[in-house]
């Protein structure tokens, strides 16, 4: 194995194989999970002092069984359990760095896992969390870090997840066909709201947080490669690739927020671009539209725009016109706002927020006080301007984004 492998990038591709081999031997999701958490930890531990093995993902089936050996043996389970768990390996057996241990077929269990933890007995905070944790292989530090919480929040709610999922009677297998739908669009949603707390953390001092941008996009290009007709689940990953190229641009070195119209296209990756726009026109042509498919499509024209001043505005505006009679809700509308705005005008653009006034799901965030400042000030009207951006800077708990907001409140009455 070449030695410039990173070893942390392995065990993230190799936590969903191993913890869907155990899961589909044995059953009992919640304890199989533990185990190869343990294995995880060991191997990271083990792995960069003696070098990594020679067959990776048997060494971890060996040790996340020897663990779960001791599980079943900890719940009295011995008399059940004891000879299959045996049988793959002996609990004395000490594992080297070289040993050639390959007990599982070439399998990969990544959509069923998927399907699994975003079940609907579980709630949507856990199912990120326990997506990150059983598919992503992050440890529970590591979510609380990234969730900026303390383990000690986080240890339980992951645990909740899988007592859920073991109440609801839930087996290591995809769900049954009318189900299946339904939880696809949950997973899908699931991974989106990874990215998003990545692309724009929703609190703390920095903007972006680069860990679970990637792996969204990661764990989205497996989902991919295990559903490669879907539409949607192409769209997405173009979504995230053509969003994510902005992401050098977005902030100053200082880590301030720079808006899209005010950032240096030349530090947009290329590369992102290219594989986004590709997959998004491919996956347009071929039948029915999601959702996610116009997102990415509406980020193609951003992306694919020399300027700012050159960006298609009719087009998005006719985009987001479709994306709102197909999946309506307040970001949408808001973001056709901004569109309309820059096609007719500001006031269209405040005649089109004021339609979302008694919508609670948006006029508790900051997002509608801030896209108001922005129309306001372009239509002249500082006074009103600078009421809502610094309404919009008290909303937001993002510190880079609360910097900006009122910043602009200082420049528009300057």
């Amino acid at each position: 194995m070449d030695e410039h492998v990173s070893v942390e990038g392995l065990l993230r591709e190799l936590a969903p194989q191993v913890l869907g081999f155990l899961a589909r031997r044995h059953g009992q999701f919640d304890l199989c999970e533990d185990a190869v958490q343990e294995a995880l930890l060991a191997a990271a531990t083990q792995w960069p002092v003696d070098g990594v093995p020679a067959n990776p993902r048997g060494w971890l089936i060996t040790v996340a069984t020897r663990r779960l050996t001791d599980a079943f043996r900890s719940e009295n389970a011995r008399r059940r359990r004891e000879d299959n768990v045996a049988a793959m390996a002996g609990p004395e057996e000490l594992v080297s760095p070289g040993a050639d241990v390959d007990e599982a077929p070439d399998t990969d269990d990544t959509l069923t896992l998927l399907f699994l933890c975003c079940h609907p007995a579980v709630t949507p905070a856990s199912q990120v969390a326990l997506t990150l944790r059983a598919v992503g292989g992050l440890t529970t530090a590591e979510i609380a870090r990234a969730f900026m919480v303390p383990e000690a929040t986080m240890a339980p709610r992951i645990s909740r997840a899988k007592k859920s999922i073991k109440a609801a009677g839930s087996r290591f297998v995809m769900p049954p066909e009318p189900e299946r739908a339904e939880r696809q669009r949950v997973v899908l949603q699931v991974l989106y709201l990874i990215f998003n707390e990545g692309y724009t953390a929703s609190s703390g001092e920095e903007l972006q947080r680069v860990e679970l941008t990637a792996e969204a996009i990661r764990l989205t290009r497996m989902l991919r490669a295990a559903l490669p007709d879907d539409g949607e689940v192409a769209g997405l990953l173009a979504l995230m690739l053509l969003t994510d190229s902005r992401r050098a641009a977005r902030t100053t070195p200082d880590g301030g927020l720079v808006p899209i119209d005010e950032q240096d296209r030349s530090l947009w990756d290329r590369e992102q671009i290219t594989e986004g726009a590709d997959l998004i026109l491919h996956t347009l042509q071929q039948g029915a539209v999601g959702s996610y498919q116009l997102q990415a499509a509406i980020a193609a024209v951003h992306a694919e725009a020399p300027s700012a001043d050159e960006t298609d505005w009719r087009q998005i505006l006719a985009l987001y016109l479709l994306l709102e009679k197909l999946a309506p809700n307040p970001m949408v509308t808001l973001n056709r706002a901004i569109a309309l705005a820059q096609v007719e005008g500001p006031q269209a653009g405040l005649d089109l927020l004021a339609t979302l006034e008694d919508d609670k799901n948006i006029t508790e965030t900051h997002r509608l006080d801030a896209v108001r400042a922005h129309l306001y000030e372009r239509a002249g009207e500082p006074a009103k301007a600078h009421e809502h951006y610094l309404a919009a800077a008290r909303r937001t708990t993002s510190l880079p984004e609360q910097r900006y907001l009122q910043a602009k409140a200082d420049a528009v009455t300057g």
